[in-house]
């Protein structure tokens, strides 16, 4: 038996988000038919994150045990040859048998594409979040900045988030832009459910002016999700970076603008 690693990518909008679903729409199903066509036998695999329905990821790892013996371009091009044309696997590799996607990561990056601009995306439509009322983004930086840190984030979760603590610590959260698009990149040891897009939605009242930046250190000390602004759109959220200790082996893909194409 042997345990590998995959690093893929994808485009959420057509599947009910990464987690398998009765009725088999998600992207684990998916990939979970195609490895084990390769492999001749029935494949489980285990995720770095659980992305939503309509978040899109630039480099999702899992990992699954085998008996199988394959080469890596095996799970490569011909998992790859078996996947819908929105699904691609970019590396995989033998690891040690206590790697685990999820366990073993020690950050994950998630990237956010905001267009602003009066009107919605055509040709991004679907890979980017929109908004049409001019943003700050000094306004929206200064407010982002007190997030950073080690802090609870109930505010920012779901009301259906199963995470058994909403403590986490946010290393980087750093706004650019280029021409008509805000470029969000958020770090954090681990998030919470819809946190990137809650932390999304209060950014944008702050660029727009409905708040200074110093509501979103109010609403963060409040814990209180009522008192935050709404889940923005899944549509510009990509799973971007997934980081392990070096020891692991495990491949550093880091994506700066490949998907910026679609703009």
């Amino acid at each position: 038996m042997v345990r590998i690693a995959l690093g893929l990518e994808y485009d959420g909008s057509r599947f009910c988000g990464w987690q398998t679903q009765p009725d088999a729409c998600a992207i684990q199903d998916t990939l979970e038919v195609a490895l084990s066509q390769i492999a001749g036998e029935r494949i489980t695999v285990a995720s770095a994150g659980r992305t939503d329905t309509g978040v899109h990821a630039l480099a999702q790892v899992v990992h699954f045990d085998t008996a199988a013996q394959r080469p890596d371009t095996a799970w490569v091009r011909g998992v790859n040859a078996l996947l819908p044309a929105s699904v691609a696997i970019r590396w995989a590799c033998e690891v040690a048998p206590t790697f685990h996607a999820r366990f073993s990561a020690k950050s994950r990056s998630y990237r956010y594409l905001l267009l602003n601009r009066p009107t919605r995306p055509g040709l991004a439509a679907g890979k980017v979040g929109w908004f049409h009322v001019p943003l700050d983004i000094e306004r929206m930086q200064q407010a982002a900045n007190y997030l950073i840190g080690e802090h609870d984030f109930s505010a920012f979760r779901a009301a259906a988030c199963q995470a058994k603590t909403p403590i986490r610590t946010l290393t980087e959260l750093r706004i650019q832009q280029q021409n008509d698009c805000f470029i969000l990149d958020l770090r954090a040891n681990a998030f919470l459910h819809h946190m990137v897009r809650n932390i999304v939605g209060a950014l944008v009242y702050v660029g727009k002016g409905k708040y200074a930046p110093e509501w979103v250190a109010e609403v963060l000390s409040g814990r209180d999700r009522k008192f935050a602004a709404p889940t923005f759109a899944p549509d510009g959220l990509y799973l971007s970076r997934v980081e392990y200790e070096t020891h692991w082996g495990i491949p550093s893909h880091v994506e700066e603008n490949g998907v910026l194409g679609v703009l």
